[in-house]
């Protein structure tokens, strides 16, 4: 018993010892570049909270006029004054979209440009994950309706104005989940059979295909696009997981904040020289690994193809 309880107690102090160490490792890349933006306008969606609202912070610490879009304008208008507060910049303002119905994209958009003659980045951050079986506003399976094609049309809807302020970026936020992703054409909307974990993995799929198939179709514009995958974090994105949560609380060493998870989006909005690899797929601050399904260019583009048709637009 004894013995027991020295190991034990010698086990939690080596934890003790060595838990900076793990938590410096597990935080991962940071953004380095020393850019500054005033006179740059962003978009980011879903910056209320999370990824997202730390991404927002940095942009605007940095000078830039940023628009937080997203569906909880309460949240958002808290999220903005927080900001506004912490970076001494006025210039962070809060609009209405929500990403599962096109109207509000459709509006959000017509808003935007009405007030804004540029926009220099767009950073599709929102997202959601592991819901119960659901459709938008739409008729879209949630996942595939907000993750990829609520985003694909605001970027669409945008477009114009992100080539007219060149040069620009595309920010897309997926996840190392695309690995276990497929793009089932045969049952897009998951009408037949229907996963929580897997339709969230497939959203992310498509996530790195639309970028892309968008950085091709984007060649000599002056606007490029990054995929990314801001790490495991601890955010509000799990909250239909019991599981999940119950799983970041045992191990929250190794899992990363809200401003650890930024860094990545940050880096690929900012980071200089990153024009040669638009289309590309980062995590840590660095161009990673995708999977062959994500590779796929047949599939990029028949994806493009149907994302067109579902929302009813001609994108050439």
């Amino acid at each position: 018993m004894l013995v027991a309880l020295g190991l034990l107690t010698s086990f939690f102090s080596f934890l003790y010892v060595v838990a900076p160490s793990i938590r410096k490792f597990f935080a991962g890349g940071v953004c380095r570049t020393n850019v500054q933006l005033p006179g740059k306008v962003v978009v980011i969606t879903g910056a209320n909270t999370g990824i997202g609202k730390e991404t927002a912070r940095e942009l605007a610490r940095r000078g830039a006029r940023v628009y937080i879009a997203c569906r909880d304008v309460l949240k958002g208008e808290s999220a903005a004054s927080e900001i506004r507060a912490d970076t001494k910049n006025s210039q962070v303002l809060v609009r209405k979209l929500d990403l599962s119905d096109t109207k509000s994209i459709r509006a959000f958009a017509e808003g935007f440009l009405a007030e804004e003659k540029q926009l220099h980045v767009l950073i599709n951050n929102a997202g959601v994950m592991m819901c119960p079986y659901s459709k938008t506003a739409d008729g879209f399976e949630t996942h595939l309706g907000v993750n990829h094609l609520g985003h694909f049309l605001l970027t669409y809807l945008l477009l114009e104005r992100l080539k007219v302020s060149s040069p620009a970026r595309v920010v897309n936020v997926s996840s190392v989940a695309h690995h276990v992703g497929k793009i089932r054409f045969h049952d897009l909307q998951s009408e037949k059979r229907y996963s929580r974990g897997f339709a969230y993995c497939h959203s992310k799929l498509a996530n790195v295909l639309f970028t892309r198939e968008l950085a091709k179709r984007l060649q000599g514009t002056g606007v490029t696009t990054y995929a990314v995958h801001p790490g495991v974090v601890r955010s509000e994105l799990v909250r239909h997981s019991s599981l999940l949560c119950l799983l970041w609380r045992l191990f929250s060493p190794f899992v990363k904040t809200a401003r650890e998870g930024a860094q990545t989006s940050l880096h690929c909005a900012l980071a200089e020289g990153l024009e040669p690899l638009s289309g590309k797929y980062f995590s840590d601050c660095k161009r990673t690994w995708v999977s062959p399904r994500a590779r796929n260019n047949k599939t990029a583009e028949r994806l493009w193809n149907v994302s067109c048709e579902l929302l009813g637009i001609q994108w050439e």
